[in-house]
């Protein structure tokens, strides 16, 4: 009925005042009109989605320079500490306060009778001529590169330097395989469907990503974490969408050094039983995680600075292991691509696999978090 008076009372004065205010929407909103147009025409859906939420949020807020609230499709954690206070040398946490984040589990009781079975092994470091050492850790050579060069490589100083306690971010963590997840049982066994892929945020790889972020902020190291599912709805593709979506942080957050795409693995017998890598830390039992390192075969795998990366995977290895003795299983280098050609400090990262609980899943994101913080120092 307002509408209607209006039109009838304002005469010419209405298509004035809707004139202006068209104007004003537009000049105000332009930025994420023209961003969002473009996407839609050529970039994947969940960047699109990503692209749109950080628009909003820079016109939202343009006096921040750091960020406050996630992409929609995922969630940024970063934090602005009183530069005065803050100390000369980050302080590495304590993996006390892992309870905040741990859920609780499927007992027996709970087993069905087509459950599948699950066996635990705690992979050790390698050894032989495809291994080079890598302090207390170890680096598998999947490559042509001599082990003699990988060797004297891993010991040149990281191709970057973070900034602690920056309102600027330092670090992306992002899952391109975001809705894998783990098995929600206490014993020795998991259900069919159980530990495969989900789209709950709170049990797939994003809730690993999240303690990871928390972690990171909570020492000083401004981090960004994405949740956007990559994977999903199309399983195909997800490296090209996962791309996107980082080099939509890397354009808008220049600061960022560091990449971590966290999956997980999936490690089967010819029977079927899941394997579960696991160590003790602590008194606390935890998923054993890898690292992932690309390498240039000039061809499939297009990655001029692989080797800086490899210092870096080289030095997080290290701080890992030395740390958390038994938590590491041996850096795969090899030849393959993983978008790691976006930065000098993109890895990917499996925390655990398939046949680890979530819990285990969730205190490995911790530890590696904090084996992060000791190798950056």
């Amino acid at each position: 009925m307002r509408q209607k008076a209006g039109r009838t009372e304002g005469g010419r004065a209405l298509p004035f005042f809707a004139a202006v205010g068209v104007m004003l929407l537009l000049t105000f909103y332009a930025h994420g009109v023209v961003l969002g147009l473009a996407l839609l025409a050529a970039g994947p859906f969940p960047a699109v989605q990503t692209a749109f939420s950080l628009s909003r949020k820079e016109t939202a807020a343009p006096e921040k320079t750091a960020p406050q609230a996630a992409p929609e499709t995922g969630q940024a954690a970063g934090q602005e500490p009183d530069a005065s206070s803050a100390p000369e040398e980050p302080a590495v946490p304590e993996s006390a306060g892992i309870e905040n984040y741990l859920v609780p589990l499927l007992d027996d009781a709970a087993k069905p009778e087509n459950a599948g079975r699950v066996i635990e092994k705690s992979y050790p470091q390698g050894s032989g001529e495809k291994y080079v050492s890598c302090g207390a850790g170890s680096i598998k050579n999947n490559t042509r590169v001599p082990a003699a060069e990988v060797a004297a490589e891993i010991e040149n100083p990281l191709p970057f330097a973070v900034e602690w306690n920056s309102p600027d971010p330092q670090v992306l963590v992002m899952h391109t395989h975001a809705t894998e997840d783990y098995r929600m049982s206490a014993g020795f066994w998991f259900t069919p469907g159980d530990g495969s892929r989900s789209t709950d945020r709170a049990v797939n790889m994003c809730a690993v990503g999240r303690v990871m972020a928390d972690t990171l902020n909570a020492a000083g190291l401004n981090t960004l974490h994405d949740e956007t599912l990559n994977d999903y709805p199309s399983y195909t593709g997800s490296y090209a969408n996962s791309r996107a979506v980082v080099e939509q942080y890397l354009a808008q957050y220049p600061s960022i050094k560091i990449v971590l795409d966290v999956h997980r693995d999936a490690i089967e017998t010819e029977a079927g039983a899941r394997m579960a890598p696991v160590c003790t830390v602590n008194g606390r039992q935890a998923a054993q995680v890898m690292i992932i390192c690309g390498s240039d075969n000039g061809t499939t795998a297009k990655l001029p600075n692989w080797r800086q990366n490899l210092r870096f995977a080289a030095a997080w290895e290290r701080a890992m292991e030395e740390s958390f003795p038994g938590f590491t299983r041996p850096v795969l280098l090899s030849y393959r691509f993983y978008n790691q050609d976006l930065t000098t400090g993109s890895l990917l990262i499996e925390i655990g696999g398939h046949g680890n609980n979530l819990n285990e899943a969730l205190y490995a994101g911790q530890l590696a978090a904090e084996g992060l913080i000791r190798a950056l120092r």
